[in-house]
């Protein structure tokens, strides 16, 4: 059997904890989120109130957590109290053609994160990690939930999540376009929806997640229906170390000439290449936007340019837009970034307020007066996501 193509067997959301008891029952309170990115680190601490309300009670983030999960986990457990954590839950970057739902972490399960590893190199063994950090922190009776960012996007229409390969290989390796930043594009779909309430759910959306792992995705009525990223995290925008869109000839080209082994292509197409490899200097877009070398510059416009390619490619998908959206440390925070990325498409709707757009950050609108596109900078609630989730593998949505 190929690799990655493991199948799992069926299991449910509802079942029984190491000890037998039905731990469905055993919700109490308190739902630990752990958000580990390629880099970064959120920590989140939610409490389930009895009108389904979730409450925040504690929040953390790393932009460089390196160090052991241990160690970050008990200094937040001990900082805000969380005695009586209830179910932990885990943002997964791919979850592959079998794991298409959140769920409950076994051996299966833990097994077929390990299994994709190759594939999110930078995510998933992060995320076993912690997984395995919180079970040894909390004990094995304590459930922990998978919620894998693929998940968003297991229902892409056949035309966007195939590949022009050969039918033996794609289907003895499962070779599609899985997506990924499922958790942050349907965090903004959802704020969005809840901020046109009248629309009842419907609206075709541009969602840009920029970040240091960068995606663009079209959804119409809170269904995706394209995302940039495809069979790993490589594929789409570029990132700050990863490549984005490359010429598959090229990389063949250039193993041969380099004798190149696949794990030092993977490290240049991973580490080594996006905004770093283009500057030379630096992965981080704030220091890009200081600088004054033409390297750098360059970066900033390759980045801009190639996000823009991507809004004009999903206009067509969804046949127009209501909204576009950007969230992420970039999408958030660097407003040049997203004027130059929406610079010049008045001819299709989309104008922004210089002035909003330069004093934006977190929940703000900032197109222009007219325009017939709303633009908007959000605060993806990943977190809050990773928390609905949990309640729902355990039936208490």
């Amino acid at each position: 059997m190929p690799r990655y193509a493991a199948v799992l067997p069926g299991k449910h959301a509802h079942g029984e904890d190491a000890a037998g008891n039905g731990w469905e029952r055993r919700l109490g309170l308190n739902i630990l989120t752990v958000n580990s990115g390629s880099s970064s680190l959120r920590l989140a601490a939610f409490r389930n109130s009895a009108g389904g309300q979730l409450d925040p009670v504690a929040a953390a983030h790393e932009e460089q957590a390196d160090g052991p999960p241990a160690e970050f986990l008990g200094r937040f457990v001990e900082q805000h109290a969380l005695t009586n954590i209830s179910v932990v839950a885990h943002r997964v970057v791919h979850g592959g053609a079998h794991l298409v739902a959140s769920r409950r972490v076994d051996k299966d399960v833990e097994r077929e994160i390990e299994r994709l590893e190759p594939l999110a190199p930078l995510h998933n063994a992060r995320a076993l990690r912690w997984i395995r950090a919180c079970r040894d922190h909390f004990g094995p009776r304590v459930p922990q939930v998978a919620v894998f960012d693929t998940a968003f996007f297991s229902q892409l229409p056949q035309v966007a999540r195939g590949y022009a390969l050969p039918r033996a290989l794609t289907e003895a390796y499962q070779l599609r376009r899985y997506g990924f930043h499922g958790l942050a594009h349907r965090a903004m779909w959802r704020r969005w929806d809840e901020m046109h309430s009248a629309r009842s759910g419907r609206g075709r959306i541009i969602s840009l997640q920029l970040g240091s792992g960068c995606s663009v995705a079209a959804i119409r009525d809170g269904v995706a229906l394209d995302i940039s990223m495809g069979f790993s995290p490589l594929e789409g925008l570029v990132m700050a170390t990863r490549c984005g869109d490359v010429d598959a000839g090229m990389l063949t080209f250039l193993q041969r000439s380099e004798a190149l082994t696949p794990d030092q292509t993977d490290r240049i197409l991973e580490r080594q290449s996006g905004l770093l490899g283009v500057s030379g200097i630096s992965g981080d877009m704030r220091v890009l936007l200081a600088s004054n070398l033409p390297d750098a510059r360059q970066a900033v416009d390759l980045f801009c340019y190639r996000a823009r390619k991507y809004v004009g490619a999903y206009l067509t998908v969804l046949g127009g837009a209501d909204g576009v959206l950007f969230s992420g440390g970039v999408g958030e925070h660097a407003s040049p970034v997203r004027e130059r990325i929406l610079h010049g498409m008045e001819w299709c709707g989309i104008a922004i307020d210089p002035a909003e757009n330069v004093q934006a950050c977190g929940d703000r609108k900032i197109s222009a007066d007219g325009s017939g596109v709303e633009v908007w900078v959000l605060r993806a609630d990943e977190s809050g996501e990773l928390a609905r989730e949990a309640l729902g593998v355990m039936g208490q949505a």
